[in-house]
């Protein structure tokens, strides 16, 4: 699914705040505040709708695959 880390990491790479995530997911300030303080959990829909609005902002989920869950950029290609 979706880690508080990732989230967090996802947003530095988007240069995104919690509240434009929130924003562009359609949910509060507080719930991404919160899931990413570890204060709560994500209902599933919800986790794969932010999981959704990262992706298609280009970021890309690494699974944990012995060195633990990650994200990345996707390389863009320039427009012309």
């Amino acid at each position: 699914m979706i880690t508080p880390e990732q989230c967090r990491a996802a947003r530095a790479l988007l240069d995104w705040t919690q509240r434009e995530l929130a924003a562009r997911a359609n949910l509060t300030d507080v719930t991404i505040r919160e899931f990413e303080r570890g204060k709560s959990r994500l209902k599933d829909s919800t986790a794969q709708l932010v999981r959704l609005v990262l992706e298609s902002a280009g970021v890309t989920f690494i699974d944990a695959n012995g060195g633990g869950p990650g994200v990345r950029l996707t390389e863009q290609s320039p427009s012309n």
